[in-house]
């Protein structure tokens, strides 16, 4: 099983240990992309700090990420599932899983990124601001950007097993899964089912769809549960106690879309 996950805005500070090593990050297929990404990065917030926050997209509280950002090859690192927090992260509580669920998630969690392309919860990174939405003055939209290295890498990374794609709408421009490999490949919608006036109402709620999704990995690391495909997926999330609707792709090449349905917001 391959989860693909969001990172997060917010970030924990960088560690104090050594600085980043990128020919010891995952995906080595990903390495020049990488090394292009962060030499601009770099280039431009030591550079110029206004022209950086604007290209960013950073409002003035947040200036100091460009600092940040340019201290990035001498800033110490961390394993990136410290460096992400947020709600998502939270929830998922990967410090707090036992021995054996802490090497299902080395395994098998892939957390997207706009500076790194994606990277394994057990890589170490520097702390940095740089979202997929961000288009660099010389490299463009990273979206695009990562598209064709991810096309080249994320196949075999995949494997042979379930892909479960839990990455927010900016995330998925940089791959989608094509083929043989979306056939297997699962997207999971959080849906807040309420009852008003004798009607079901159902909507999506931001943080409550990250805390629900964070849960959700954590159920399936910690039961050790590994499906083989999106209908595994589907009983395993049940047995866990989920309400989960699952739509089978109508043709050949389509992802599965799976809502889990939650009536209780925490």
């Amino acid at each position: 099983m391959l989860v693909l996950l969001p990172p997060s805005e917010g970030k924990a500070p960088s560690g104090r240990g050594a600085p980043l090593k990128p020919e010891s990050l995952s995906l080595p297929g990903l390495a020049d992309a990488r090394a292009a990404v962060l030499d601009e990065l770099v280039e431009l917030c030591v550079a110029d700090e206004d022209k950086a926050c604007a290209v960013l997209g950073l409002s003035e509280g947040l200036r100091g990420e460009v600092g940040k950002n340019a201290e990035l090859r001498t800033a110490g690192a961390r394993p990136a599932g410290e460096i992400y927090t947020g709600v998502l992260y939270d929830a998922l509580g990967l410090a707090s899983l036992d021995a054996a669920a802490k090497r299902r998630a080395a395994r098998s969690l892939l957390v997207f990124s706009g500076l790194w392309g994606a990277v394994r919860v057990t890589d170490r990174i520097p702390s940095y601001r740089c979202s997929m939405g961000v288009k660099l003055p010389a490299l463009g939209a990273l979206g695009a950007h990562w598209r064709g290295p991810m096309a080249a890498v994320l196949p075999e990374a995949a494997g042979d097993g379930l892909v479960l794609d839990l990455r927010s709408s900016a995330y998925t421009s940089a791959w989608k899964p094509k083929g043989e490999v979306a056939g297997r490949t699962a997207t999971v919608r959080v849906l807040h089912s309420q009852v008003v006036d004798g009607v079901e109402r159902r909507s999506v709620v931001s943080h409550f769809n990250k805390a629900t999704k964070g849960r959700l990995v954590r159920g399936l690391l910690t039961a050790g549960i590994s499906p083989a495909g999106p209908a595994e997926l589907v009983s395993a999330l049940r047995d866990l106690g989920y309400v989960v609707e699952a739509e089978a792709p109508s043709r050949a090449g389509r992802a599965w879309a799976l809502d889990v349905v939650v009536r209780e917001i925490h």
